[in-house]
C-alpha cells in the first residue's frame, strides 16, 4: 500500500490523544477521578476526526469506526479498574471461540452454560496465578478461600 498520509495524521493524533491518558494511568492507576480529566481531549479528538473529509479508503474506514465506538471506546475515562485496552477481552473470549470450533454446533444451552462456568474459574485462576486443577481438586468452593499453589 502507498504512503498515506491521511492514515498518518489520524494515528498521531490518537498517539498523542493516547500519551497523557496512559501516563496518568501509570502514575494514579484506572481510577476514574483522575482520568475524567481527559474527557476534553476526548471530545475534541473526535471534534477533529469526525468532522473532516477523507479522501482515502482507509482514512475513511477508521472514521467510520471511531464513529461507531465512540460510546464505548473511552468508557475507562468513568469507571474505576476498567483496562484502558481490551487485551482482558480477547483473552477470556479465545477460549470461548476455540470450543465453538470444537463442538461445531452439536452442544445445547445447558453445556454452554457449564462451559461458560468452568471457563469463568479457568479465568480467574489463570490472572491470580492459581493452579487451576489444583483449585477444583481441593473441593473449595471459593477461589479466594483457596490456599493452594500459585504459577502451576
Amino acid at each position: 500500500m502507498p504512503f498515506n498520509q491521511e492514515i498518518k495524521e489520524v494515528v498521531q493524533e490518537f498517539a498523542t490523544l493516547l500519551k497523557p491518558i496512559i501516563d496518568t494511568i501509570g502514575r494514579f492507576g484506572l481510577k476514574a477521578r483522575f482520568l475524567r480529566k481527559h474527557k476534553l481531549a476526548v471530545s475534541r479528538f473526535y471534534d477533529a476526526i469526525l468532522c473532516r473529509k477523507y479522501n482515502t479508503e482507509l482514512a475513511q474506514k477508521t472514521q467510520k469506526r471511531f464513529k461507531k465506538n465512540r460510546a464505548r471506546l473511552f468508557t475507562f475515562l468513568d469507571y474505576d479498574d476498567v483496562p484502558w485496552n481490551n487485551n482482558n477481552a480477547e483473552h477470556a473470549i479465545k477460549s470461548f471461540a476455540d470450543l465453538r470450533g470444537v463442538i461445531d454446533g452439536l452442544t445445547n444451552e445447558r453445556g454452554i452454560r457449564d462451559y461458560l462456568i468452568l471457563l469463568s474459574i479457568y479465568q480467574t485462576c489463570a490472572y491470580r496465578e492459581i493452579d487451576f486443577f489444583g483449585f477444583l481438586r481441593s473441593g473449595e468452593k471459593r477461589i479466594d478461600g483457596y490456599a493452594g499453589e500459585r504459577g502451576r
